[in-house]
């Protein structure tokens, strides 16, 4: 008889564990709370426009493990992937402009004209950039199973494992501090997620793999990558049940034997899986019951990534001759809810034309690093928090007429999500957008998939994984079956479309 297993969540984890699963002979079914795959890694429409959410470049887009298992999952067979020659570009006030190029030896020789006194920082981080080039991570098993043959290609990668010690040590900020050119200084930290306190490696990772063309944007966006694995996932047996929230883990005996849902409905498996937020998961579904002083300090110390706000438009103009992606050092700072912004980064889409009309352009501002607290007391009085987003909106429009005289009146649909737009929609701790932050200490470290004293219950997904991510959710759903094999003495088995 084959064994049950319960899913809380359709996003990219939620689908990986179900696709891996039927793969193995395992009866899944997931529960979703929206009408389609989302998760965390979604987009939305508004008038034609298609204002993404997630995905600003996929690790193993062209190669590579990660690469194996998006094919697994059926989600890159047939579709493009963009690879970019610039990921941003900064511009200051008096004319300086450093651009991040992807291809290393452009950057290097950039950088080393924008400042020459600083050719040894400049040299060390794009040699080291190169190094991890050849290399791949064996993400394949998670580390309790692998054998000797997996032992075997950790240490063909103990170069890059000794890179990996070194770097994720190192702050962005850190290593910042090294230049002595004043601009360069300022804006390196800027590169990722403006977290100067992001593990070097975060921007390591981006640099290599941008450079062998493994960083690429996947055609369609977000919501279609998701849709591409739920695809999968219903081809192999699979079944979702969409608009069914879960309000509770159903236990017995100190064993998740089922869940019950908002309508009240309960149903029961052999396996429960949660993919869905940690803490929702942990101090609501099950009450908090199932804790040790180890898991409460994650959610009291651990740190995640702050939640963003998106401002989206879609403007009536073709914006495919201008940079990618942009940060400008403003004139006069902006409010950003209860926080004061000297830079500005906004973005388009053109390199996708399946996110606008022909001759029409998403135009994209984001602010990372966000207050959430302030936002959440702000949504309690809805006409203070509309008027908030509205000041915010007008406020990103006003520089974007600066640069670009008359877009004002192009301008068709205007979106804001704020922090508290990200939890209601996704049900995310706090709005964080990618879960446990890769800062300097925490790079590669993960919590453990199970709770103390419950049994028949696992957790997948990117409150598993700092760093998170697409890659991070897909390979922890792959690593849970593979344990769940193990236990039940099966043979792993995987196949691709």
């Amino acid at each position: 008889m084959q064994k049950t297993i319960m899913i809380i969540g359709a996003g990219l984890a939620g689908l990986s564990v179900g696709c891996y699963g039927q793969m193995n002979d395992y009866n899944t079914r997931i529960f979703e709370m929206h009408d389609k795959p989302r998760g965390l890694c979604t987009s939305w429409k508004r008038k034609g426009y298609t204002f993404d959410g997630c995905i600003h470049w996929l690790m193993g887009s062209g190669s590579g493990n990660f690469h194996r298992l998006y094919e697994e999952l059926g989600a890159v067979q047939g579709r493009r992937m963009i690879n970019h020659d610039e990921w941003m570009r900064f511009e200051g006030l008096e004319g300086e402009t450093f651009i991040v190029y992807t291809n290393l030896e452009r950057l290097e020789q950039h950088m080393k004209e924008l400042s020459p006194s600083d050719a040894s920082v400049i040299e060390e981080l794009c040699n080291t950039a190169r190094s991890l080039t050849p290399r791949d991570l064996p993400v394949e098993k998670p580390a309790e199973l692998m054998g000797l043959s997996d032992l075997l290609k950790v240490i063909k990668a103990i170069p890059i494992m000794r890179v990996i010690r070194q770097y994720s040590k190192i702050s962005n900020q850190d290593y910042a501090s090294r230049f002595s050119n004043p601009f360069l200084r300022e804006v390196f930290p800027l590169i990722l997620d403006d977290m100067p306190n992001l593990s070097l490696m975060a921007v390591l990772w981006l640099l290599t793999n941008s450079h062998i063309h493994n960083a690429g944007w996947p055609v369609g966006g977000s919501l279609e990558f998701a849709r591409s694995i739920e695809k999968r996932y219903l081809s192999l047996g699979g079944e979702v049940q969409y608009h069914a929230p879960v309000e509770k883990i159903l236990v017995e005996n100190d064993r998740a034997i089922g869940v019950r849902l908002a309508d009240g409905t309960e149903h029961h498996a052999d396996l429960i899986v949660s993919t869905a937020d940690g803490h929702t998961t942990i101090f609501d579904m099950l009450d908090g019951k199932y804790v040790n002083d180890e898991i409460r300090s994650y959610y009291n110390e651990w740190p995640i990534y702050q939640p963003m706000i998106q401002i989206s438009l879609g403007v009536a103009r073709d914006f495919s001759n201008e940079p990618r992606s942009v940060k400008i050092l403003l004139e006069e700072p902006i409010n950003v809810g209860n926080e004061v912004r000297s830079w500005l980064h906004f973005h388009h889409y053109c390199h996708d034309p399946a996110m606008a009309p022909p001759g029409k352009s998403v135009v994209v501002f984001e602010f990372l690093n966000n207050d959430y607290a302030y936002w959440k007391e702000l949504y309690e009085d809805r006409e203070r928090y509309k008027a908030e987003k509205e000041r915010l909106a007008n406020a990103v429009i006003d520089q974007l007429e600066r640069c670009f005289p008359g877009v004002k009146d192009e301008i068709e649909v205007v979106d804001v999500a704020t922090p508290v737009t990200y939890e209601r929609y996704t049900g995310t701790w706090q709005g964080s957008y990618m879960g446990w932050a890769d800062t300097t200490g925490k790079f590669g470290k993960s919590m453990s998939r199970t709770l103390p004293g419950l049994g028949s219950f696992s957790m997948a997904g990117q409150w598993v994984y700092f760093g998170g991510g697409v890659p991070g959710a897909v390979m922890s759903g792959r690593h849970l079956i593979q344990i769940i094999c193990k236990e039940d003495k099966k043979k792993f088995v995987t196949s691709a479309p």
